[in-house]
């Protein structure tokens, strides 16, 4: 049976794209937004779970977070984890609700982001090169096991070309409003 699956390495560019982009969502610009506390993870129960799991977040204003803790025990371990998570910012415990005021970014802080938002695109291009590696090593695989001819392997060779380079630039897009967006 042939190697080559077009449908499989499709699926899993556009995995690297919907990872670059939920990348991208959790770095801070300007404006608060839920998702930029998607990747903190919170120490309860004996376990690390994801934030939204113990409490739900919400932006009420345009420089502000809350995050509303469901159990009044998680409190302290929430403020704890959005303390280190490196995120620079600091919670006002309000009873079960913790206020989060988004300070104004420097432009030293800006750079940063802009940078970190451009390492997460490289790597998501190297995660796309790779898929596209696999899936020339399988055509040539397949070519070698005289399951399809070379004029065969050539043809699909381009198509996966081509699929790289429309993924690769739909990633370069995506950092490049980022990048837009953070430097404001």
């Amino acid at each position: 049976m042939a190697k080559y699956d077009k449908a499989d390495l499709e699926r899993r560019m556009h995995g690297a794209v919907e990872s670059l982009k939920s990348d991208l969502a959790g770095l801070r610009t300007g404006r608060a937004h839920t998702a930029l506390l998607d990747p903190v993870t919170v120490e309860v129960y004996g376990a690390q779970m994801p934030l939204n799991q113990v409490a739900s977040v919400s932006a009420p204003e345009a420089r502000m977070l809350t995050v509303q803790v469901w159990d009044k025990s998680n409190v302290g371990p929430v403020d704890k984890a959005i303390r280190s998570a490196g995120l620079g910012l600091n919670p006002i415990v309000d009873g079960q609700m913790l206020r989060l005021p988004i300070p104004e970014m420097t432009q030293e802080r800006r750079k940063e982001l802009s940078k970190l938002a451009g390492k997460y695109a490289e790597a998501a291009r190297v995660a796309v090169r790779n898929v596209r590696r696999d899936g020339m090593d399988n055509l040539k695989a397949d070519e070698n096991k005289k399951e399809i001819s070379e004029d065969d392997r050539k043809r699909h060779e381009t198509e996966v070309q081509k699929l790289t380079d429309a993924t690769i630039a739909e990633l370069d897009a995506a950092a490049t409003a980022k990048e837009k967006e953070i430097l404001g």
